[in-house]
């Protein structure tokens, strides 16, 4: 189903729910992104660094997955996964992270998660970090969504990552496609994008609603609100109140007190399903965007830009009362690529049918204890295709001329090609290729197909002309 067919679609669906209540067994949904959050930044995860009361008593109440990725280990491709159902490569989105005015953006043609709901009598509202193009085509009310308010990208491409055809603009704030502030308080976007969302949600309480939550934090420089640095000690608030430019070194150390701030948001969405009535007919799904750059992965490799588990491996939290039942642990491999297929699934609405998704619909894992869907999961670094996993193996495959695929971390880089058994070796430290290689030759073998595959089926990523800064 292509663009123009799913309006015409969405026109149909919506004229009938005119005539007909959407039925009670339709869910809203709630995904809840963070930026740069390690896999061991949760309590629920082993953060004994961190303290989130609220996102541990939601998986709980719910399922804590521990095999859930990402489908890249940087913003753009990541989030690009998360809003089509697809590998950032199939579209044309793998190559890196946006800056301002930038020519390139989530191709109009695509289809969003925030589309596909919509075509089902979903209202649409997003509230956070978008960074799949800052061009009026491509941001999110192009792009399915009803409401957005935020930011077009990270709130460090102004004034530390340069487009070199521009001057630098301001990091604009947006309500939907117009600027309405420039250079946004940064200790503030936690609260604020929260606040906007719990309006939403009481907005929309007679549902249903999709409702995105990208939340810009704990990404580098890292902020927080006022009362979240009521704890932080004395001689960093002293630092930071004479810092000239950004001082990261003294910033990283507010780590600990942003992920707080996440987790009273988290807590504030919950609060407010249940004031309204409708926590029994809404699931949330709690993920972060990839690996951090501060931030822990317990016993994972990497960060961060790396295909080790650190990189891409996120925390995955699932909760829909008397729906997914409470107290799981779900170690089967899943992804954001499955979100779109699933959540399709869960509302009735129809996927587009013209084009590969790579995801898939996963609700029997969440909730029958079916077995994951995917025989392969791909990792890639860029453009490049750099590691497999099937089942509990992982195969690393390097560049050539000696290139090594993937870092652990400053000074450290990985073998050429290398073997891990994941059950037995999640640090990715123990190379058993020659001890392995029918189960290596097995793993290049989905590489060679996929690609064969992916050549035939990619499609573009939208290409603005004469791009410019959005300003006020």
């Amino acid at each position: 189903m292509n663009k123009v067919n799913l309006i015409g679609f969405v026109a149909s669906v919506c004229f009938a729910a005119a005539v007909s209540a959407a039925p009670p067994s339709r869910p809203n949904v709630i995904i809840i992104l963070t930026d740069d959050q390690g896999y061991a930044d949760l309590g629920c995860f082993g953060g004994g660094h961190v303290k989130t009361p609220q996102i541990d008593q939601m998986a709980a109440e719910g399922a804590k997955l521990t095999s859930f990725y990402v489908a890249g280990s940087v913003c753009t491709p990541s989030r690009s996964a998360l809003m089509t159902g697809c590998y950032p490569k199939r579209v044309g989105l793998a190559g890196g992270v946006f800056l301002a005015a930038d020519k390139n953006g989530l191709n109009p043609e695509e289809v969003t998660i925030a589309e596909v709901l919509k075509s089902a009598g979903y209202a649409t509202g997003m509230f956070g970090k978008w960074h799949l193009g800052d061009q009026p085509a491509f941001l999110p009310t192009r792009q399915g969504f009803d409401e957005f308010f935020g930011i077009p990208y990270s709130h460090d491409i102004h004034p530390f990552h340069k487009n070199p055809k521009h001057h630098f603009p301001p990091l604009p704030l947006l309500e939907g496609e117009t600027v309405v502030e420039q250079e946004p308080d940064a200790d503030y976007l936690t609260r604020r994008i929260t606040e906007r969302a719990v309006d939403f949600i009481g907005r929309h309480k007679d549902g249903p609603f999709f409702l995105y939550i990208p939340h810009p934090a704990p990404h580098r420089p890292i902020h927080a609100s006022p009362p979240f640095m009521a704890e932080v000690p004395d001689a960093i608030k002293a630092k930071l109140e004479h810092e000239e430019g950004v001082d990261y070194a003294t910033r990283d150390k507010l780590y600990n007190y942003a992920i707080g701030e996440i987790d009273w948001s988290v807590g504030q969405i919950l609060d407010a399903l249940k004031a309204q009535g409708i926590d029994g007919n809404t699931v949330v799904f709690f993920t972060s965007d990839n690996g951090p750059s501060v931030g822990k992965t317990g016993p994972l490799s990497g960060g961060k830009g790396s295909s080790y588990e650190g990189g891409m491996r996120v925390p995955g939290i699932i909760r829909w009362p008397g729906k997914v039942p409470a107290g799981q642990t779900i170690d089967e491999l899943l992804s954001t690529i499955d979100l779109l297929p699933t959540f399709a699934k869960l509302a009735g609405a129809e996927i587009p049918s013209d084009r590969v998704i790579d995801g898939a619909d996963v609700w029997p894992v969440l909730t029958a204890g079916a077995a994951g869907p995917h025989e392969a999961f791909f990792y890639y670094k860029g453009e490049r295709l750099v590691a497999v996993r099937s089942g509990k193996w992982k195969l690393h495959i390097g560049k050539t001329q000696g290139k090594a695929p993937a870092k652990r971390g400053k000074g450290s880089s990985s073998p050429i090609m290398a073997l891990y058994d994941l059950a037995a070796d999640l640090g990715e430290k123990n190379n058993v290729l020659e001890s392995n290689p029918e189960v290596a030759e097995r793993l290049r073998s989905y590489v060679t197909a996929f690609e064969v595959e992916l050549a035939r089926n990619s499609r573009p990523a939208g290409v603005a002309q004469n791009p410019q800064p959005l300003t006020k």
